[in-house]
């Protein structure tokens, strides 16, 4: 993709000035939109990525917190990375969340990857923000996209998926958890949670998952923002 360079330096001046928006051309994101298309359509729908690598969660949105993860975590190529899904909706700058990321995706496909969340969803987005975000920021046509159900689970479940299919954890997204990231199962199942601060309102932890080249699983804690300085652990 021409350009795609200085797209990403352009998305990371927001490194400089917390919550400054950075305002892409229409005809950028819909070719960034197509060019990462063809990316995930040449690899398969279930990835078996080798480590290292680091796990995220939910973004929602929260742009300065995804260069938080980034500046903690290594940038790409500097580091391997895996999205759990939950992009947008919700926070201030989905816009520039999303095509932060699959900017990465189309320059690094085998070192960054994207799984859909449920707010990957037109449906959902007309609901949570995104796509209100996008009307005020750009012109806009809206396919619409019916909704599925949502399943609970219980340990039992999870022993059972993980003995089936040769598992040893459980990785999951979509769920707020205090400190950013939350044991289930007798450690069997982890849901990372990467937004601090959840809408203004939670005041949570949000969470990066390091797994090492011997499968060591670790966590690093961004704090919420206070004032104007990042915390992190």
């Amino acid at each position: 993709m021409d350009g795609l360079d200085g797209l990403i330096e352009r998305l990371l001046e927001g490194r400089k000035s917390r919550g400054k928006r950075i305002q892409l051309a229409e005809s950028e994101i819909r070719q960034l939109c197509v060019t990462a298309k063809e990316v995930f359509l040449r690899q398969p729908i279930l990835l078996e990525l080798e480590a290292p690598v680091n796990v995220c969660g939910d973004i929602h949105g929260q742009f300065p917190d995804l260069l938080r993860l980034f500046e903690y975590g290594g940038f790409p190529p500097h580091a391997n990375y895996l999205f759990l899904g939950d992009y947008v909706d919700r926070g201030k700058q989905s816009i520039e969340t999303i095509c932060l990321l699959l900017a990465y995706k189309i320059k690094y496909p085998d070192n960054f990857f994207l799984l859909r969340g449920n707010h990957e969803c037109a449906s959902i987005n007309r609901i949570y923000g995104f796509y209100d975000e996008c009307k005020r920021r750009f012109s806009v046509r809206w396919g619409e996209n019916d909704r599925g159900v949502s399943y609970t689970f219980g340990a039992d479940k999870v022993t059972e998926f993980l003995k089936k299919h040769d598992l040893d954890l459980i990785c999951r997204a979509h769920q707020v958890v205090e400190d950013g990231y939350e044991f289930f199962a007798e450690r069997q199942l982890v849901t990372i949670f990467s937004a601090p601060n959840y809408c203004g309102e939670f005041n949570n932890a949000g969470a990066l998952m390091s797994v090492d080249a011997s499968l060591l699983c670790s966590f690093q804690i961004l704090k919420p923002w206070k004032g104007k300085t990042a915390h992190l652990e």
